[in-house]
Parts: C-alpha cells; structure tokens; sequence
C-alpha cells in the first residue's frame, strides 16, 4: 500500500517534470522568435535609414 503511493507520487512528478521541461521548450521558441522579430524589425529600420541618408 505504502510502496504503491510512492510509486504513484514517484510517477507523476517524473510526469510534471517533463510537462514543465515542454512548457520551457515552448516558451524558449517563442522568446528566440521574438528576438528574431524584433532583429528583422531593426534591420528594415537601419535600411530605411542608410536609403534617407544616401539621398
């Protein structure tokens, strides 16, 4: 009885941990897209810049 509890608390923190580990994954994916976003935003700004400029 006391073995199948902890077995089972056992099981379902190993079962958070991976839905936690999945959850950073995403929320990291959505951070370097972000980034890469905002990176591209300030390229096209640089560029409209460089083109005011040249004229």
């Amino acid at each position: 009885m006391k073995e199948e509890r902890k077995q089972r608390k056992k099981e379902r923190k190993k079962e958070r941990k991976k839905e936690r580990k999945k959850e950073r994954k995403k929320e990291r994916k959505k951070e370097r897209k972000k980034k890469e976003r905002k990176k591209e935003e300030r390229k096209k700004k640089d560029r409209k810049k460089e083109r005011k400029r040249k004229k």
